[in-house]
C-alpha cells in the first residue's frame, strides 16, 4: 500500500504555492476586458481550473493584466465555445516581454498596486463581478487604464 494511499483526503501532488503567488484562470469570458488574474495569499488554495505563478512580482502581474498581453491572449489562445482558454505553452511561454529601464518597470509595478488597492476597495466583489463590463468600478478601470499607458510604454520605448 502507497504512503499517499493511507491519506486519500491529502493532496498527493504538492502544488500550491508557498508564498503570494499569482492566480490565472484557464478559462475566461469573451466579455471580459481584462482576465481577471488574482494576487492570492499562499493559504487560498488553487484548483486545477487555473495556472499559477509563484513569487510573482507587482511587475509580473501589471504587464499580464494589461492590454498588451490581453491582445496577445485574443491572438493565440484557445477557445473554449466562444471564451479564452489560457495556456501556459503557448499565451504565457511566447509572450514577448518588454525589455524594461528602471523607470518602465517602476511605473509597472506602481500602477499594479493601483489595480490591487482598486480591488480592496470592493471587498464584497468577486473578481467574476470586478472584472464584469457591466459592474466594474470606475476606479478599477481607471488603474487599468494607467496600467495599460504603463505597459505599452514599456513596449514603445
Amino acid at each position: 500500500m502507497s504512503e499517499s494511499s493511507k491519506t486519500p483526503y491529502r493532496f498527493t501532488s504538492p502544488r500550491q504555492p508557498k508564498t503570494t503567488y499569482l492566480l490565472i484562470p484557464i478559462v475566461s469570458s469573451e466579455n471580459r476586458r481584462y482576465i481577471p488574474v488574482g494576487y492570492v495569499s499562499k493559504d487560498i488554495i488553487t484548483s486545477n481550473a487555473n495556472f499559477t505563478i509563484s513569487n510573482a512580482s507587482l511587475y509580473t502581474l501589471g504587464v499580464l493584466t494589461s492590454s498588451v498581453h490581453m491582445a496577445w491572449m485574443r491572438t493565440v489562445a484557445g477557445r473554449l465555445k466562444s471564451d479564452y482558454r489560457y495556456s501556459n505553452t503557448i499565451v504565457y511561454n511566447n509572450f514577448i516581454w518588454p525589455k524594461v529601464t528602471e523607470k518602465n518597470k517602476s511605473q509597472i509595478e506602481k500602477t499594479a498596486q493601483m489595480i490591487l488597492d482598486a480591488r480592496a476597495k470592493h471587498p464584497t466583489m468577486s473578481l467574476a463581478q470586478l472584472y464584469d463590463e457591466l459592474t466594474m468600478p470606475e476606479d478599477l478601470r481607471n488603474a487599468h487604464t494607467a496600467n495599460d499607458k504603463a505597459v505599452m510604454n514599456a513596449h514603445v520605448r
